[in-house]
């Protein structure tokens, strides 16, 4: 099949239209999920014709994919750095903060998600950003060369058991279709104030 790029990139290369087609799809999705969502209402958005996006991608599984893996990398980047410096305790406390506001901001493109596995499966094999448990441990485990974790501590563990506790929050709202978290009164001093009484040097 012969590509025709639509006229609002008639100059534009193949790799254009691509990016300009996933992040179409990818503001579609952070504004109102996956699920549900058509290949027309993304090439209307796009301002092109329904079977361009099939000139670009194998199918809608794969164009959601890329869309949904560049909205959880905009997600992530949108994220402060946890500031250098100070407690322990702040230090986690702004580890869980920012875990929660980053679910918070990729929940509603899952929600309905489970309903579509071939997108779940292209999205599963693109390559992963550092993930915020990843990123904790390695936060922990200087903090225990610096001495202020214990040296019998497990970072990898405690990180786990944080990054779990706010999944523990999202997964059953998620599995119910919930578009947004409702964080409990206190759950983000009460778990940091747990995990410091186990590893607290």
């Amino acid at each position: 099949m012969t590509r025709r790029p639509p006229a609002a990139l008639r100059d534009a290369t193949d790799q254009d239209i691509r990016r300009h087609l996933i992040a179409t799809a990818e503001r579609l999705i952070a504004r109102r999920g996956t699920a549900g969502l058509t290949v027309r209402q993304i090439a209307q958005e796009a301002k092109v014709a329904s079977g361009v996006l099939y000139n670009y991608f194998a199918d809608k599984e794969e164009l959601l994919a890329l869309a949904l893996h560049a909205h959880i990398r905009s997600a992530a980047a949108a994220l402060p750095e946890p500031a250098a410096g100070g407690t322990l305790e702040s230090a986690l406390t702004a580890y869980v903060t920012r875990s929660l506001a980053f679910h918070a901001a990729i929940m509603p493109a899952f929600a309905g998600l489970f309903a579509q596995p071939g997108v779940l499966t292209r999205f599963a094999a693109l390559p992963q950003p550092r993930s915020l448990r990843e990123e904790l441990a390695e936060f922990l485990r200087a903090e225990q060369r610096a001495g202020r974790v214990a040296a019998g501590a497990n970072p990898d563990a405690a990180a786990t058991m944080i990054i779990g506790a706010c999944h523990e929050l999202v997964l059953p709202r998620l599995y119910g279709g919930a578009t947004e978290i409702e964080v409990p009164p206190g759950f983000v001093a009460d778990l940091v104030a747990t995990i410091l009484t186990g590893i607290g040097s």
